[in-house]
Order: C-alpha cells, then sequence, then structure tokens
C-alpha cells in the first residue's frame, strides 16, 4: 500500500491545521494506467468520501484512498523534504501508470489498457493517438483523436474498422465507440 512517511505526515497534518472544514486527505489517481496517470492528494471534504474508498488513520490525520486507484497506489511513497525554499512534498507512485487489468477490472481501465498496448503503437506509425474520453451509461467508449489522425482523411475507417473492431472483439459488453473530436483542424493530419 501507499507509505507516508513521518516527516510528510507532519507537513499534510500543518497543511490540513490550516482548513476549517478538511476531513483529511484524498490519494488518487487520474487516468491510472495510461501514460498520463497523474497521482493526487487532495483535501478531503464532508461528502468527497466516495463509497469503496480504504479509510487509513494515521497519526495527526486521516487519509482515504480511492478504490478504483489502488492497485495502481501499490508501493507508492509520499515524502516531504525540507530545502532552502521551504520543502517539497513528492508522489512516486511507481505502479501508476502501468496497467493493472483483469475481466474484473472497470471497464475504463480495460478499454485504456487496449488504447495505450494494442491501438496506439499502430497509430503512433503516422503521427496518432487516441485516448478515452468516457463511457457513457448505454455502454458506448467516446473517444478523441489527436496528432495525425486529428482530422485525418482516413479516421472514419480508423475508427470503424480499426479502433471499434479491437475495442468490440475483446470487450463484448461495449455497445461502440463514438469519436467527439473536432476533426476541422486538419494541421497535423496524417492524410
Amino acid at each position: 500500500m501507499v507509505t507516508i512517511t513521518e516527516s510528510a505526515q507532519d507537513y499534510l497534518a500543518e497543511l490540513l491545521a490550516k482548513q476549517e472544514d478538511a476531513l483529511g486527505v484524498r490519494v488518487f489517481i487520474n487516468q491510472p494506467g495510461t501514460p498520463r496517470a497523474e497521482t493526487c492528494i487532495a483535501y478531503c471534504r464532508d461528502g468527497d468520501v466516495k463509497e469503496g474508498d480504504e479509510e487509513h488513520a494515521f497519526d495527526k490525520f486521516t487519509a482515504w484512498f480511492e478504490e478504483r486507484s489502488l492497485p495502481f497506489l501499490e508501493d507508492a511513497l509520499v515524502d516531504y523534504a525540507k530545502d532552502r525554499m521551504g520543502g517539497q512534498l513528492t508522489i512516486r507512485a511507481p505502479n501508476a501508470k502501468m496497467p493493472r487489468v483483469d475481466e474484473n477490472s472497470p471497464l475504463e481501465d480495460r478499454i485504456n489498457y487496449l488504447l495505450y498496448n494494442e491501438i496506439n503503437p499502430a497509430l503512433a506509425s503516422h503521427g496518432g493517438e487516441v485516448s478515452l474520453v468516457e463511457v457513457t451509461e448505454d455502454g458506448y467508449a467516446v473517444l478523441q483523436f489527436g496528432g495525425g489522425c486529428q482530422g485525418c482523411a482516413a479516421v472514419d475507417q480508423t475508427l470503424k474498422h480499426g479502433v471499434e473492431k479491437t475495442l468490440m472483439e475483446q470487450l463484448p459488453q461495449l455497445q461502440g465507440v463514438r469519436d467527439m473530436t473536432d476533426h476541422s483542424d486538419r494541421t497535423r493530419a496524417y492524410y
């Protein structure tokens, strides 16, 4: 699990003491299992705790760890080092970008795994990429293309015969994919 050093605990407790309405901190990862993964620590206020969050009481404060982020927070370290400018809080989560998915993982994580490990390497040969924006309630993956794919004349073929086909074959619970990219910008388009 996450290790929060003594110096980081002292620093976080000091910050929390200045917040009237903070219950503690909440630790989570934005876009876990993707190259864009970002580990975050935020003040946790009333209403911020989500069902499934793992609560851990430290000596001077309480931390909640987002359930979805837990596998990606394995072996994470939060530290605080004083320096001439005051100090710096650092968070190292070596597993944040490493996909840890299986058939029980959330659909969003499985889609991201396929996008970043199977689909994007093929698109990269044309300078393109695709990322997941959201999964709709009715089971559609909303995607956004970038790089050479944005504005490319062949993007419809790429979407239907490449991306959608791959995702639907491996994730049959998906109803389909939708592209929300503004393809009117053709400045970097491959075709």
